[in-house]
């Protein structure tokens, strides 16, 4: 070949081309998958429907405020178990123990009878009461009939004159006391079946979950973690405030102090998942999100009364995060007079747990994977 020769590159190699290749699923993996998935998805149904559909009216505490006879009544003709019955000296007493939120409602016997309900404290527990109210009418109103009735069967030797049962029955009917349901602590008019304030409990629950993954995936360092859950606690906890109470107006009382509730409560949730993180990694991200969404969430109570559910699982979901944190922003709205000590004390168990994980957790140095 000549120098002036232009050298041409063939149009193909000698070597044969590599064959492409696809890597696939094993079968046994992709089966495995997808029970995992079948298995999740029943696990996630069992932990929000279970205690709905195992729930019933039992244990509900309630007042009387009648003579012993008036209220062995009332406990003989309730279902087996139903009712928590105590005793109350007069109404204002059987008041003031719905407004410290010891029982739900109570029952006053006497010329005017009269329930006593608080419709702010449950709905579900307001309308079993409305419906005890109902009850109690309808036997009134038997007795009533029946007394008509021999007092009819007694007057039949003599003629009575003309229009006499009639006017007796109008008598009759004039004395029949009638039930009254007085609702002592209402819910708010913007909110009057109490919907807005159950659930508010999920996104509190997850504004909790997202602040305490997101700290886990993006931030490192021991102190820079603390202070990033502080700061969610206050910025989240006035906003989810202004929406719910400025907003909505679901919330009563004062904005501050509603605010620094909901800013403990979802600075607890993010300190322990953040904490979970730094202590065992990023398997502690799903640990936290289960005991918080699967476990401490259906167990609330925001709902319906604790005492509804299966024992002792009212009692536990109190201890949990979601339920501390209804309790305490119900109370807040609607029963000032109530001991709200325990939600505030659980609130900031979980918050100073949380911040000792991340304290004492081997990965909490580990750099961020991602960068904001």
């Amino acid at each position: 070949m000549s120098a002036g020769t232009v050298a041409q590159t063939p149009a193909h190699s000698d070597r044969p081309a590599a064959k492409a290749t696809t890597s696939q699923t094993p079968w046994l993996h992709a089966l495995r998958a997808a029970i995992l998935a079948a298995a999740a998805v029943c696990v996630v149904l069992l932990a929000f429907a279970w205690p709905n559909v195992t729930a019933k009216v039992q244990h509900l505490p309630i007042a009387a405020v009648g003579n012993s006879d008036q209220i062995s009544q009332i406990a003989s003709k309730a279902p087996e178990g139903a009712l928590d019955l105590r005793s109350a000296a007069n109404r204002d007493e059987a008041i003031a123990q719905i407004q410290r939120r010891e029982i739900y409602g109570a029952i006053v016997f006497g010329q005017n009878p009269e329930i006593l309900v608080a419709s702010a404290a449950s709905p579900v527990a307001y309308q079993a009461l409305n419906q005890m109210g109902s009850q109690l009418q309808q036997q009134i109103d038997q007795q009533v009939i029946a007394q008509l009735k021999q007092t009819l069967q007694q007057a039949r030797g003599a003629t009575p004159p003309a229009g006499a049962p009639q006017a007796g029955a109008q008598q009759a009917g004039a004395a029949t006391p009638t039930v009254t349901v007085t609702d002592v602590v209402p819910l708010s008019s913007d909110d009057p079946r109490g919907t807005g304030l159950a659930i508010a409990g999920l996104p509190l629950a997850m504004g909790g979950m997202i602040g305490g993954i997101l700290i886990s995936l993006f931030v490192s360092g021991t102190w820079r973690r603390i202070g990033a859950v502080l700061a969610y606690g206050v910025v989240g906890g006035l906003g989810l405030a202004g929406i719910l109470q400025g907003w909505f107006h679901v919330l009563q009382g004062s904005f501050w102090i509603n605010a620094g509730a909901i800013g403990l409560g979802i600075a607890a949730t993010a300190a322990f998942i953040a904490g979970l993180n730094a202590l065992i990694g990023r398997a502690g991200i799903a640990v936290g999100a289960v005991i918080t969404m699967l476990i401490g969430n259906p167990l609330s109570a925001l709902t319906l009364p604790k005492e509804f559910l299966p024992a002792p699982w009212g009692d536990v979901g109190q201890w949990l995060v979601p339920g501390a944190s209804g309790t305490l922003l119900r109370n807040l709205s609607y029963f000032p007079s109530a001991d709200s000590l325990l939600p505030w004390l659980v609130l900031a168990g979980w918050a100073v747990a949380g911040v000792v994980l991340i304290a004492v957790g081997r990965h909490r140095n580990e750099p961020a994977p991602v960068e904001v």
